[in-house]
């Protein structure tokens, strides 16, 4: 399977690795995914998911149409078997209609803490569909990402781990966070050496395809004008930022970096989280919280070394 890994990065003299340029799509890719929590949150109760979301992709399918033919265009390959596409589009189509869904009832933060799951099934997904199989380091990593982002989660506070209770809005988004698992080995296997920006504009047609299909009546029935303004800022969010920017980061990372090693950089979307909340007026956590952060920039240190030590997920 060819992957479109450009060869001009692996060239002498790069001080950039391909390794290293998807750990930094991937801390891009967590700062603003974590927006999109913190936002959704705000708009979940006033729209239905499914009509907020084909919006959102109708209007990340313009973006990343156009960015695509600006760049490497759009050659007619990339539509050899588009039931890849399909797949792909259905499996984020279920992941961000359940993600809002899950935000009705859920805060920003507990989500958080569903998605902080998404690099063990992602590691288990990527086992079973590539073989990738965890090395001593990475299991390390994990664990340590794991204890941090549980720790930033529950602000630093064990009574409220040891009472925690899994509400509805959370087990619905859990749903949503294994769908997205798959997601990210599927590209690596499905991608046939199409740019990212390609692949994540026809993956980004077939999710819209199958939600204006789904979603119809709820497209239908919603009052377009007479949405709060918070809606509009969160379609436009999710659409550009959260959609957009992060489907060609996501895709451009799986080509360089093994599926757990992408899914990783979840683990600080918590921290990320926190102060998306306080930029939008919520309250400080605990300073204790910060020691949190400190173990999950150390997960992350833990992979960029894993990756310079030349250890592989094979």
């Amino acid at each position: 399977m060819s992957l479109s890994v450009d060869p001009r990065e692996t060239r002498n003299g790069d001080p950039l690795t391909p390794a290293m340029r998807g750990h930094a799509a991937m801390l891009l890719f967590s700062v603003l995914v974590a927006g999109s929590f913190s936002l959704g949150a705000l708009a979940a109760n006033e729209i239905a998911p499914a009509a907020l979301n084909a919006v959102r992709f109708a209007i990340a399918g313009v973006v990343i149409g156009i960015a695509a033919l600006a760049t490497t265009g759009i050659p007619s390959s990339a539509l050899a078997a588009p039931w890849r596409y399909l797949v792909l589009g259905g499996l984020f189509a279920t992941y961000f209609v359940l993600m809002f869904e899950g935000l009705k009832t859920a805060p920003p933060v507990s989500a958080a803490a569903v998605f902080t799951l998404t690099p063990l099934l992602s590691a288990g997904a990527g086992y079973l569909l590539l073989r990738q199989i965890l090395t001593p380091r990475m299991a390390l990593a994990l664990t340590l990402g794991a204890a941090g982002a549980l720790w930033v989660i529950f602000k630093a506070d064990l009574a409220a781990f040891w009472s925690f209770e899994v509400g509805r809005g959370e087990a619905i988004y859990f749903v949503g966070v294994a769908a997205h698992a798959f997601y990210t080995p599927l590209i690596r296997k499905l991608n046939r050496g199409e740019p990212p920006v390609v692949f994540s504009f026809f993956t980004i047609l077939g999710s819209l395809g199958l939600l204006v299909v789904w979603g119809w009546s709820d497209l239908w029935n919603t009052d377009w004008a007479s949405m709060p303004p918070i809606v509009w800022v969160t379609i436009l969010y999710v659409a550009i930022a959260a959609s957009s920017v992060t489907f060609v980061l996501l895709q451009y990372a799986t080509l360089r970096l093994p599926s757990s090693k992408v899914m990783a950089y979840t683990y600080l979307v918590p921290s990320w989280v926190i102060l998306w909340e306080l930029a939008l007026g919520g309250a400080s956590p605990p300073r204790l919280v910060f020691a949190g952060v400190a173990l999950t920039v150390l997960a992350l240190v833990l992979l960029l070394k894993d990756e310079q030590d030349g250890t592989k997920l094979i």
